[in-house]
């Protein structure tokens, strides 16, 4: 086999690890991410598995980093050709809740469940999704600040708070759907961003 060759098929067998490893996380959680799980879901060895990752951790980061090149393409992506201000934060809440209606990821949204999973702890993972949900409250209120200087919001909205209300509406839908199956949140989702935006 030549060099060219295996670096593809490694390359693809570590896209295929933290594909299962994303989905799983959102089902059982990043600490149900167990090696022996994914190498029988995979149909690897256990050291052929390790020998991408390394260590149980490695992995569970790299599923958050691909988990957040998800949601950007599910949620950001979709409105980011629209005016900034609030029509863009208009389609980045309705992207929002698409994505948790659709079930991109099969438990619901992988970062809402690991937030409870590491609120309490301390470590690199933790450190990261402070950093993941800290990048997304920046790049809200930035909208919501162009909002309010286009005077599409009121003059002098507290960015902070709009987009504290805005994360705890839809970590709400996340909830309503996935532990109650209560498909009508949507719809109470929808009119409370529209409530807070109008």
């Amino acid at each position: 086999m030549s060099p060219r060759k295996s670096a593809a098929e490694a390359r693809r067998t570590r896209e295929r690890i933290i594909e299962r490893s994303v989905d799983l996380a959102s089902l059982e959680g990043l600490e149900g991410l167990t090696i022996g799980r994914l190498a029988a879901d995979l149909g690897l060895s256990k050291a052929g598995l390790l020998g991408h990752f390394g260590t149980k951790e490695a992995l569970q980061l790299a599923a958050l980093e691909q988990a957040a090149v998800i949601f950007d393409r599910e949620v950001w992506r979709p409105a980011s050709g629209l005016p900034p201000g609030r029509e863009r934060l208009r389609g980045v809440c309705a992207a929002w809740i698409s994505y948790l209606e659709r079930g991109v990821f099969p438990g619901g949204c992988l970062f809402v469940s690991a937030t409870f999973e590491y609120d309490g702890r301390s470590g690199p993972v933790r450190d990261l999704l402070q950093r993941q949900f800290a990048a997304w409250r920046r790049r809200l209120a930035a909208e919501v600040r162009t909002a309010a200087a286009d005077g599409a919001l009121p003059a002098g909205t507290d960015a902070e708070q709009l987009v504290f209300e805005l994360t705890g509406i839809l970590m709400s839908l996340n909830h309503a759907l996935q532990l109650h199956g209560d498909a009508g949140a949507v719809p109470r989702a929808h009119r409370a961003v529209a409530r807070l935006l109008d």
